[in-house]
């Protein structure tokens, strides 16, 4: 059977078209506007910010991306694909990765056993098939151990493969969740609030890490950051949002300077 025009066109999306559009995107929460509106487009390869003072409706917009919520109007797409009956539970096989501002790890696990759980989004083999150890299984969990320890030796988590994630510090835990959102092996990768509770040194070598993801693994990042020198040092593109709508969209140079985005964050009278 040869494949249609449209599953063609999926499987061999145009280089030149972005990786990520969103339009019209309209969330309300019982007669509250989250977002009004809202579209952009993530160009592959890039790093794109996406800022704005608390309550713009950037985490809202994070959770549209990856189907937590819902949305009444708008549309977004990834590779030429409409994402807006997708649930949840596909979005790692399609190739997004995501990390949380709250970090959603297994307090109770290892650093490596949390890396390997997000390589299971890549795994063909069930839960049944797992609990039987039926054929295949061993290989496909060789692979996901060795898909982990290349990425505990990228991120530099050697010394706490083993270790407990609740015995570690903060600033360590959040290359875990790094660690296990690479491990899906994502083509676009959604990073909430990376800088959050890192002091000084580590935001810059958070910066440093980014970008090194961005290249070796060659992927897309889209970034939600209050930290402002953070997201203006890596990003290639800002989005700006205020009150659920977009007040910018450009080069960082561009949208540092933008009165919308002064105003938004110094107030009126900057």
């Amino acid at each position: 059977m040869h494949d249609s025009p449209e599953t063609r066109a999926i499987q061999t999306p145009d280089a030149d078209a972005p990786l990520l559009s969103v339009r019209d995107l309209c969330v309300r929460f019982r007669g509250i506007t989250a977002l009004d509106g809202v579209s952009f487009d993530v160009q592959r390869g890039h790093i794109t910010g996406l800022i704005g003072p608390n309550g713009a409706g950037k985490t809202t917009l994070f959770n549209c991306l990856s189907r937590l919520y819902g949305y009444a109007e708008g549309s977004i797409a990834f590779e030429g694909r409409s994402l807006d009956r997708t649930p949840a539970h596909r979005i790692a096989g399609l190739g997004i990765g995501r990390t949380f501002q709250n970090l959603a790890l297994f307090a109770s696990m290892s650093v490596l056993d949390n890396i390997k759980v997000g390589r299971h989004a890549r795994t063909r083999k069930g839960f049944f098939a797992n609990a039987l150890r039926l054929p295949g299984v061993h290989g496909e969990e060789a692979d996901c151990t060795r898909r982990a320890e290349e990425l505990v030796r990228f991120l530099g988590l050697e010394a706490v493969a083993d270790k407990r994630v609740s015995e570690l510090p903060f600033g360590t835990r959040k290359r875990v969740e790094l660690g296990r959102a690479l491990a899906s092996e994502p083509r676009l990768l959604l990073l909430d609030e990376p800088a959050a509770g890192l002091n000084h040194e580590e935001v810059g070598a958070l910066g440093s890490l980014v970008r090194a993801i961005r290249d070796q693994f060659r992927l897309t990042v889209l970034l939600v950051e209050h930290h402002m020198g953070l997201v203006m040092s890596v990003s290639d593109h800002v989005v700006a949002l205020n009150f659920g709508r977009k007040i910018a969209d450009g080069r960082p140079e561009e949208v540092r300077k933008d009165p919308g985005v002064v105003q938004a964050y110094l107030g009126a009278d900057a």
